[in-house]
């Protein structure tokens, strides 16, 4: 009764202002305030889709501070930091996080202390105040390990810990340890099926691999990552993948392809307003121009890197904008402005590396391992005990074991059984989907009509040849219906046919080209069947059909950078993606195309049966005032 009285008096007393809070939110709040559960998991169940809504947390924060709800309080305020962290507003994050912090240990709450001290360390990092990190991130480690039991919340503060902790490491450009902790902490959130986790770990391996020296362990790590992001749909996990692999691209001495990867990320960090993903993108762009030598377009990037990440205080993003600026103004000759650079740069790098601070993490680390191990050994002590103990119990339950084991045996097998089958279905569904959307009724009848047209009009020969090729392209779809990977030159053969039928309905306006680099032998490369049809359909009909003048679409096949691996862009000049879709919108009857979803599920499949990674890409191409100027299609596909 007391709690809804409370609850009452703040429905009156923040009417001013709640009135930008939904009503749906308030009751949710209500209800919360009023049921008052512990713990972390059943408040984020609730609130996960309004975390990072900065109004709705402040307003659940002073609800839960009003009704002395102290585990919502320290929920809201910890959510409200993480927003600011993601800002670029540390000292504001810092601030919330403390407060989370001393309420949870008022409350007496485990988790929640370990969760504020895990994301007091992350703002830390941030800055570059690499002592103060590794205190909170030690703090929350060691708290969370002395839970006996952990739940699945402690455990996955367990792994942020380890993750955190290897983040140090690679500032302090310690490597190898750091790909140690990182892969504990990617194993430990493959065990809780954390798709973020796993994303966030494969890219540190990454990053350390590509300072070792390892860029195409390094590029396999980020595209690995990228998947995952994708998957969860993640655009901070985009925007740090995009750039990670751009880099890679810069390090590789291909820059113009690292400029569409970050003007394509771009947009996206600057929508998400935080200053530690905007930084990077500039700067690199600027490292990308360099090599380009546009002196000037990299000078004004860089520039704006260096800009962002001073405001935001990114010390490590700043050392390396001075470091470029440095190398840019040697090339310019400007060599007293490229020592002041190279001097900031230095200093910056010191204050992170500074010896006192790589001697203090080492001995906070190796203090924790000694008394791991010390702790270890009595437990180990104990465990003995319980062994001969059990000892004694272990003929009499040796056949029990057995037969329970062999009966488990069984029921795998049977599920995996059952699972094989069900996979081996999906996949005659998705050739029987392929081979529908190849055949569509529309394009057979209106390729007859056409050919017919010309019989009509006495062009024999047109109709011949025509015929001939439509009869071709036939029998070319159902035999490679029929197999899982054809040689690349089949699959240029058959697309050519396609667009050949298809010009006559656009009375041969579209300029269609095949590119095809001289290393690349297109009879021993093989690719998955009848994958290219569906993106020159969608070109044709989406981009091509509505627009006036010149008509092209480009089909490339080139080596990437990994030899193992083949790049296939298909490039066209039509009015782009949003404009067809307003047309699309506009259209009484909608045309629904399900041949690029189809294909986009095949090469999902393609990717577990044969362990590669097939990526796919779309972008939209602009000119340089910004106005659309086609689409492009990316296929990143292993050579089988």
């Amino acid at each position: 009764m007391k709690r809804c009285l409370i609850i009452g008096f703040l429905c009156l007393f923040y009417q001013g202002f709640t009135q930008t809070v939904p009503e749906t939110f308030k009751k949710k709040v209500d209800s919360l305030v009023t049921a008052a559960p512990e713990g972390y998991s059943p408040l984020h169940s609730v609130l996960r889709s309004h975390r990072r809504d900065t109004v709705l947390m402040r307003y659940f924060a002073n609800a839960s501070d009003a009704a002395q709800y102290i585990d919502g309080h320290a929920y809201a305020l910890n959510e409200l930091g993480r927003n600011y962290r993601n800002l670029s507003q540390f000292s504001r994050s810092i601030e919330l996080h403390k407060r989370a912090l001393d309420l949870a240990a008022e409350n007496d709450n485990l988790e929640f202390r370990v969760s504020s001290l895990n994301n007091l360390g992350v703002v830390y990092r941030r800055t570059s105040s690499i002592r103060t990190a590794m205190d909170y991130n030690q703090q929350a480690l060691e708290l969370a390990e002395s839970v006996e039991n952990p739940s699945r919340s402690i455990k996955r503060s367990i792994n942020v810990s380890v993750n955190c902790i290897g983040n140090l490491y690679q500032m302090l450009n310690q490597h190898d340890r750091a790909i140690a902790y990182f892969e504990k902490s990617l194993q430990l959130e493959t065990e809780l099926n954390n798709l973020l986790g796993q994303a966030v770990n494969s890219q540190n391996i990454g990053e350390c691999k590509e300072e070792l020296g390892d860029l195409t362990g390094a590029l396999k790590d980020y595209r690995t990552s990228l998947a995952l992001n994708e998957k969860i749909d993640n655009d901070m996990g985009r925007v740090i993948c995009n750039n990670a692999i751009a880099k890679i691209y810069i390090k590789q001495d291909n820059p113009q392809e690292a400029i569409e990867l970050l003007q394509h990320a771009l947009p996206k960090a600057q929508k998400l307003g935080d200053g530690f993903l905007i930084a990077p993108v500039f700067i690199n762009l600027g490292w990308s121009k360099l090599l380009l030598k546009k002196y000037t377009e990299a000078e004004k990037n860089m520039l704006q890197g260096l800009k962002i990440a001073e405001e935001k205080s990114l010390i490590s993003e700043a050392s390396q904008a001075n470091r470029l600026l440095s190398e840019l103004n040697k090339e310019q000759r400007n060599f007293e402005k490229a020592l002041t650079y190279n001097l900031k740069a230095e200093e910056l790098q010191e204050q992170i590396l500074n010896t006192s601070t790589v001697r203090y993490v080492n001995d906070i680390m190796f203090r924790y391992d000694s008394q791991k191990r010390s702790n270890e050994i009595e437990v180990l002590a104990k465990e003995k005990e319980i062994v001969e103990l059990n000892l004694r119990k272990k003929n009499t339950t040796l056949l029990i074991s057995a037969i329970v084991l062999a009966l488990l045996a069984g029921i795998f097998y049977i599920l995996y059984r059952q699972y094989q089958l069900k996979n081996e279905k999906k996949l005659l569904t998705l050739e029987q989907s392929m081979l529908r959307s190849q055949m569509n009724p529309h394009f057979l009848f209106n390729s007859l009509n056409s050919i017919k047209l010309y019989i009509i009009n006495n062009e024999q020969k047109n109709a011949v040849h025509y015929l001939n090729k439509f009869s071709k392209l036939v029998r070319k779809i159902l035999e490679a219906s029929s197999l899982r990977e054809i040689p690349l030159a089949e699959e240029l053969e058959t697309v050519e046919l396609y667009m050949n039928i298809e010009n006559i309905r656009f009375s041969n306006e579209i300029d269609f080209e095949i590119k095809i680099s001289d290393e690349i032998d297109p009879h021993t490369v093989k690719i998955p069947s009848l994958i290219l049809q569906p993106f020159l359909e969608n070109a044709l009909w989406h981009g091509l059909s509505s627009k006036t003048g010149e008509k092209k679409i480009v089909l490339n096949v080139r080596k990437a950078s990994d030899e193992n691996f083949i790049h296939i862009s298909i490039t066209d000049n039509g009015i782009g993606r949003m404009a067809s879709e307003e047309i699309k919108q506009s259209k009484v009857l909608k045309r629904k195309s399900v041949g690029i979803d189809i294909t986009k599920e095949r090469l999902s499949n393609f990717s577990r049966d044969y362990l590669n990674s097939f990526n796919l890409q779309i972008l939209d191409l602009y000119t340089e005032d910004g106005k659309p100027e086609g689409t492009k299609v990316l296929l990143h596909i292993p050579i089988v």
